[in-house]
């Protein structure tokens, strides 16, 4: 079967993934790369699905919030809690990352991993983007699907490297993007064996293992998979470390950016962004000639369910 790129325009961005993909898998070519190190690592928020209005989890974790708050009456009167359940977006953006790190932690621990999972498959088949009221998982990127379906065509295995959590992601990534769970590097927090009566468990603690973002993500591959990717892609300056790490290493590679350019199908945004802020890898990028994706002028599509104009 064929594996094409239907979604993508005809131009530099597109032909450089054809001629990367082309020159590492010939096998008497002098950039051939075997199977076993065809490693490609792509960020998930804002590279894979979008990350607007607000980090997908943290919208999770929001939800939440409301969900729990029966059981928590004092967080009526308590920030940053008071800010979610009255919806003052204004304030809980005042509040910064200290209250999008206590909100996370209230809302994320105390439980089974089973458990967790298990509330996460629940939101991912039924909360709604609060702009375009479509699913989480619809806001997946269409050219960025076929990507990853063309790389595992020509013999590569797919990685997600993400500063979200790696246990938020897990449970379906494997359904949305065809990687399976053992292939998802995130952030992760400590876990601790209990044995119940109903036989082991692994409780999730407040406690961080490891942030998977900016320098964190080339030591997370590393600590996951052992050796370095051949091809990176990110979108925002919190991927610049896996790109620049990815560079470096011996033969072709390839770096790529996803710049969010279309403020109709999508968002518009880049240098100076509270979210996704894309300014030294960009940079970097135009000096290295690093492969960067224009939103606006490369996909013919944005989502699966855009329509294409004939």
């Amino acid at each position: 079967m064929k594996i094409e790129l239907a979604s993508w325009n005809d131009g530099p961005a597109k032909q450089a993934i054809i001629d990367f993909v082309a020159a590492v898998t010939a096998e008497n070519g002098e950039h051939y790369v075997a199977p076993d190190d065809r490693l490609a690592c792509f960020d998930n928020d804002g590279t894979l699905w979008s990350e607007r209005p607000a980090y997908f989890q943290l919208l999770f974790a929001i939800d939440r919030v409301r969900d729990m708050a029966p059981d928590h009456p004092e967080w009526a009167t308590t920030q940053p809690f008071q800010a979610v359940l009255e919806e003052d977006l204004e304030m809980l953006a005042e509040l910064g990352e200290s209250a999008m790190v206590d909100i996370v932690a209230a809302t994320h621990v105390g439980m089974t991993t089973e458990e967790f999972a298990a509330i996460v498959d629940v939101w991912t088949t039924s909360a709604r983007h609060p702009v375009t009221g479509q699913l989480f998982t619809d806001m997946v990127f269409q050219p960025m699907l076929e990507l990853l379906r063309y790389l595992r065509h020509h013999g590569f295995t797919t990685y997600i490297v993400s500063g979200g959590g790696i246990e938020f992601m897990r449970p379906w990534s494997e359904r949305v993007y065809g990687i399976p769970p053992q292939q998802v590097i995130g952030t992760s927090i400590e876990t601790v064996y209990e044995m119940r009566e109903d036989g082991p468990v692994l409780v999730r603690l407040a406690e961080i293992n490891h942030i998977d973002d900016e320098a964190g993500k080339p030591v997370g591959i590393n600590r996951y998979i052992g050796r370095r990717p051949v091809l990176a892609f990110g979108n925002s300056d919190g991927d610049h470390e896996m790109l620049q790490w990815t560079a470096s290493g011996d033969g072709l590679r390839f770096c790529g950016l996803v710049h969010h350019t279309d403020a109709e199908r999508e968002y518009a945004y880049d240098r100076g962004a509270h979210i996704g802020g894309l300014d030294v890898a960009w940079v970097e990028a135009l000096e290295k000639g690093w492969t960067v994706v224009d939103m606006k002028e490369d996909w013919q599509r944005v989502y699966a369910h855009d329509q294409i104009e004939n």
